[in-house]
């Protein structure tokens, strides 16, 4: 299941047209750019490992406080 993020990129990926270029469909782009900013994450995780810092997110995921019920 989409998450509320995914719904809205899909909405707007789709208002704007984003999916014509590679003509592919807008919800496969959401979730190919959630699975995108996922992996960044645990790159940046791992290259604070990598410099001996902590790897913890500084803050909390926003997208997934906001959509706890």
């Amino acid at each position: 299941m989409a998450s509320n993020f995914e719904v809205e990129l899909t909405a707007l990926l789709n208002r704007y047209s984003k999916e014509n270029a590679s003509n592919t469909p807008d919800f496969i782009l959401a979730s190919y750019l959630q699975t995108c900013l996922d992996a960044f994450g645990t790159a940046v995780q791992q290259r604070e490992t990598w410099y001996g810092r902590d790897a913890r997110p500084s803050c909390a995921d926003p997208v997934a406080i906001a959509e706890k019920p």
